[in-house]
């Protein structure tokens, strides 16, 4: 009988799909035949002509998978069809009835079938496949990932964990940065005294953690206009300057590992970025090229400056997008994910039988 394991997320970004994939990994390199599907799509780009998830895409190229995209993913969950569903024009019989069928089809001949959530549990609720029905319709047990920025997180997995009820086997808290490791501990003895396991706390680690300034000029198809700052610096958030110089500064020496995205004609912004130590680039919008002083103080500071055509909303969203994709981008992320899993989580109750 196919053992099921839906890996879930407690928000975005959390890095569930490289676990995903990395447990699949562990355990077709014990031997077992295992499958993958992402009942509802959510992370959406255009290929080949048909809006698809990426995640999937990559399963079937790590895992070496035969199963054609729509049995892989039987629902795209776009925006389009979000608001065909809310007029009542999805049945969530049919589509339940749709998921069950590919997973059977999927499940065939598998010793273990990893099922990979949205990008939260909630997500599908409006045709009665959230996480948690999902799980039931599938009888599958459930690993939720979680990040882990402060305490208040672990409301969150304690929320979920209480929802899934006795299909949850455990959380794994990925991303956790050096300084946090003590509460973390702290955190998963509290956990584990609410009978939810803690089976793994994997450290942050940099690669998978953002993208490079010279990636991120890539995707973002910038004109790099420093010539001597470096652009092999990660850049993991973006702070959107849209405020006073004076409002800015403190906001800009709290951030850790983030550019400033702001107008190419708010030099008085720019300038006051390049005091903050935790701001590795400046994209700037709306094709204005900066001053040549900001230009220079920008090539001491060593904090390249990237130039691009869209406006500043658009180029958010766009370099949001780009980060999120960085997280699970190839074999090689997966890969390190699989080492963090190995060192530093239970790998055996992740997959027990």
């Amino acid at each position: 009988m196919t053992r099921t394991l839906l890996v879930a997320g407690t928000e975005e970004s959390t890095g569930k799909t490289a676990i995903a994939l990395a447990l699949a990994k562990i355990a077709a390199g014990r031997g077992e035949s295992v499958g993958y599907m992402k009942p509802k799509g959510t992370r959406l780009e255009s290929h080949v002509g048909k809006t698809r998830d990426e995640d999937p895409m990559l399963a079937r190229e790590l895992l070496d998978l035969d199963a054609e995209m729509h049995r892989l993913e039987p629902i795209v969950y776009s925006p389009t069809f979000v608001s065909e569903a809310i007029r009542g024009r999805e049945d969530p019989q049919e589509l339940r009835a749709t998921v069950r069928e590919c997973f059977d089809d999927l499940a065939d001949g598998r010793d273990l079938l990893i099922v990979e959530g949205a990008d939260r549990i909630d997500t599908g609720s409006i045709v009665d496949l959230s996480e948690p029905a999902v799980a039931d319709l599938l009888d599958a047990e459930v690993v939720l990932v979680g990040r882990y920025d402060s305490a208040r997180d672990v409301d969150g997995v304690l929320g979920a964990a209480e929802r899934f009820g006795d299909r949850f086997r455990g959380a794994v808290f990925n991303a956790v940065p050096d300084a946090a490791v003590d509460e973390v501990e702290a955190a998963a003895g509290f956990l584990e005294g609410r009978d939810v396991p803690v089976l793994g706390v994997l450290p942050r680690e940099r690669d998978l953690a953002g993208v490079t300034v010279a990636d991120l000029a890539d995707e973002l198809g910038a004109e790099i206009v420093t010539r001597d700052a470096p652009t092999d610096a990660y850049v993991e958030r973006f702070l959107v300057g849209a405020m006073s110089a004076e409002g800015a500064l403190s906001y800009l020496r709290r951030s850790r590992d983030g550019a400033l995205i702001t107008g190419g004609d708010r030099a008085d912004l720019q300038t006051v970025a390049l005091e903050a130590p935790g701001v590795r680039a400046l994209v700037l919008s709306g094709g204005i090229r900066p001053s040549g002083a900001v230009v220079g103080a920008a090539e001491e500071a060593g904090v390249p400056i990237l130039v691009v055509g869209a406006d500043t909303r658009s180029t958010v969203e766009r370099a949001e997008d780009v980060v999120r994709s960085g997280r699970t981008r190839d074999e090689r992320t997966v890969e390190t994910m699989g080492r963090l899993l190995a060192d530093h989580a239970d790998t055996d109750a992740l997959l027990r039988d």
